[in-house]
Formats: structure tokens, C-alpha cells, sequence
């Protein structure tokens, strides 16, 4: 039987996490209007899109002048996985289906994170309120206020903010990168997307990065298949 947990602590725990990734909406809103978004445009990208690594994805590619259908494929392709993370969400959470999709639209990693870390379904469905409803409000107020304030900060690239949209994404993958494959995975699209940033247009290598999963898978086959073969002789 599944061990009780205060609801004052998941909350507690909830808050914490929507606090400290909430905050980061504001380098996304500096980020957006530095690469030429407007403030309303900005805004709409974090109220409907509603996923960073996606939203620093797009602007990053539209401000190194990719084509906006690339610079959107590649911001799809991350928020691919919040597709998954909705089947594994959908059964823990069980919630009333008239609510589904206004709580799908709070299906992203930290959600999915505190939601799968309670024991009970009542901490879940607590953990993934609590941590949805305040990162979406202190993101999209930080965003605002971001894209506000990009014009007295000047320059984005003289501050390093420009940096701030992939040191954040890479401060969120970095916790969930628990086995050798998942690193592998991790390391490999770093090497291909690197490789490929200088020959290729802007957003099109973090889609060509993805085949990582297919060559780790392919290496790991080959392997397990020469190690049967050698078992068998």
C-alpha cells in the first residue's frame, strides 16, 4: 500500500517547482522580443504554446534567421513528448473528462515530474494542479514583463541572454538523464547539432539531431545481437 503524503508537502513541493521554472519565463520574453517578436506575440507563444523548450527553440531559430515552417517543425518536434507524457498522465490523474483537455494543456515536464513523484493518485492530481496554475501564471507574467523590458535592456547578444534559452533547457533535460542510453541519446543529437550548425540553416539541425535515438538504438541492437552470437558459440 502506497505511503500517505501530506498534502501541505506536495503542495509545498508543487509551488517550488512552478516558482523556480516560472521565473524563467522572463529570459523566453527578453529572448522573443530580442529576435524581433512583438510583445503580443511573445505573449501568445507562452498563453497557447505553453512549453520553454519549444518556445526557446522557435525564437532561437527565427533569430538566426531560419525559416519560420523550420523554426516551427523543430519547435513540434520537442513538444512531441508531452504527447507521451499525456498517455502515462491520463491514467495516473484519471480525472473527469469534461476537464481533459483544459488540463492537457498543462501536460509539460515539471507537471509530469511532480505528478509521477506522489504515491497516491490524490497527491498527483494535487501536485499537478498546484505545480500547472502557478508556473502557468508566473510564466506568462514573466514573459510579459520580459518582453517588456527587452527594450531598456538593449542588446540580448552584449548581456548573454541569448544564452539564457538554451541554459535553461539544458538545466531541465539534464535531471532526466538517468541511464547510459538516455546520455547517449543526449550526447550524440549535442554532437550532430553542433556539427551541423555551421552548413546547415538555422533550426534544421535540432531536427536532424533527433536520429540520435535511432543510431544509439542501432549500436545497442548490434551489440546485444554480437553478444548472443558469442554466447551461442
Amino acid at each position: 500500500m502506497a505511503l500517505e503524503k501530506p498534502d501541505a508537502a506536495v503542495v509545498r513541493d508543487a509551488l517550488g517547482v512552478g516558482v523556480a521554472v516560472g521565473l524563467s519565463g522572463f529570459a523566453f520574453g527578453v529572448t522573443s522580443a530580442g529576435s524581433g517578436l512583438t510583445v503580443l506575440q511573445t505573449c501568445a507563444l507562452s498563453l497557447l504554446v505553453f512549453t520553454g523548450a519549444s518556445q526557446f527553440a522557435l525564437v532561437g531559430a527565427l533569430a538566426g534567421g531560419g525559416n519560420p515552417l523550420t523554426a516551427a517543425a523543430g519547435a513540434f518536434f520537442l513538444g512531441v513528448r508531452n504527447a507521451f507524457y499525456g498517455l502515462r498522465l491520463s491514467q495516473l490523474l484519471a480525472l473527469p473528462r469534461a476537464v481533459r483537455p483544459f488540463a492537457a494543456h498543462w501536460v509539460i515536464d515539471e507537471t509530469t515530474a511532480v505528478s509521477l513523484a506522489q504515491p497516491t493518485r490524490r497527491g498527483a492530481r494535487i501536485g499537478f494542479t498546484v505545480t500547472g496554475l502557478s508556473l502557468y501564471a508566473l510564466w506568462n507574467l514573466t514573459t510579459l514583463l520580459g518582453a517588456l523590458g527587452a527594450g531598456a535592456i538593449g542588446d540580448t547578444d552584449a548581456w548573454g541572454l541569448d544564452a539564457a534559452g538554451p541554459a535553461v533547457f539544458l538545466a531541465l533535460l539534464a535531471p532526466m538523464l538517468r541511464t547510459a542510453r538516455e546520455r547517449a541519446v543526449a550526447g550524440l543529437a549535442v554532437l550532430l547539432g553542433l556539427a551541423l550548425l555551421p552548413v546547415l540553416p538555422a533550426g534544421v539541425p535540432v531536427l536532424v539531431a533527433a536520429a540520435a535515438v535511432p543510431l544509439v538504438l542501432y549500436v545497442e541492437g548490434r551489440k546485444a545481437h554480437g553478444d548472443d552470437w558469442r554466447e551461442d558459440r
